[in-house]
C-alpha cells in the first residue's frame, strides 16, 4: 500500500468542507425583542447640547445671587435661584439671541455677562456676572 500524497489529502479535505455550506443554527434562550423593528426604524437621536458657560449673577434690587448654565447653541439656559441648588429651571429660546422663557413665568433676556431676569414670583432683576 502506498502512502497518500499530501496533495490528495488536501483535495479530499477541501471536498469534505465544501459539503458544509449550511449556516449554523443559532440557539438563544432569550425571548425575541418585541421592539426590535421599531428601534431599527427609529430616527437618530440628537445628543443634548453641552454647557458652554456657568455664571453667578449679582442682581439688583436686593443684591440677589442667581446662577445660570448657558448651553452651546444659544437656545437653552438652566437657571438656579441659589448657586449650589440642585434644582434648576430650564429656559429655552426659539432662536439664538432671543429671550429665554421657562415654565412658571421665568424669563432671561441677555447674555452670560449681563441679563434681565424675571422670576416666578414676577420680580424682575437686573443682573451682571
Amino acid at each position: 500500500m502506498k502512502n497518500a500524497s499530501p496533495l490528495a489529502l488536501s483535495v479530499v479535505a477541501l471536498l469534505s468542507l465544501a459539503a458544509c455550506n449550511n449556516k449554523p443554527e443559532v440557539v438563544d434562550s432569550r425571548a425575541p425583542d418585541p421592539m426590535a423593528s421599531q428601534l431599527a426604524n427609529a430616527a437618530p437621536v440628537e445628543a443634548p447640547p453641552t454647557i458652554e458657560t456657568t455664571v453667578a449673577f449679582r442682581c439688583q434690587p436686593g443684591n440677589t445671587l442667581l446662577a445660570a448654565d448657558f448651553f452651546k447653541g444659544g437656545k437653552m439656559v438652566a437657571l438656579r435661584e441659589k448657586k449650589d441648588s440642585p434644582k434648576s429651571v430650564l429656559l429655552t429660546a426659539p432662536e439664538a439671541g432671543k429671550p429665554y422663557v421657562g415654565e412658571g413665568g421665568y424669563k432671561l433676556d441677555g447674555t452670560a455677562k449681563a441679563a434681565k431676569v424675571t422670576l416666578a414670583d414676577g420680580s424682575t432683576h437686573s443682573c451682571k456676572a
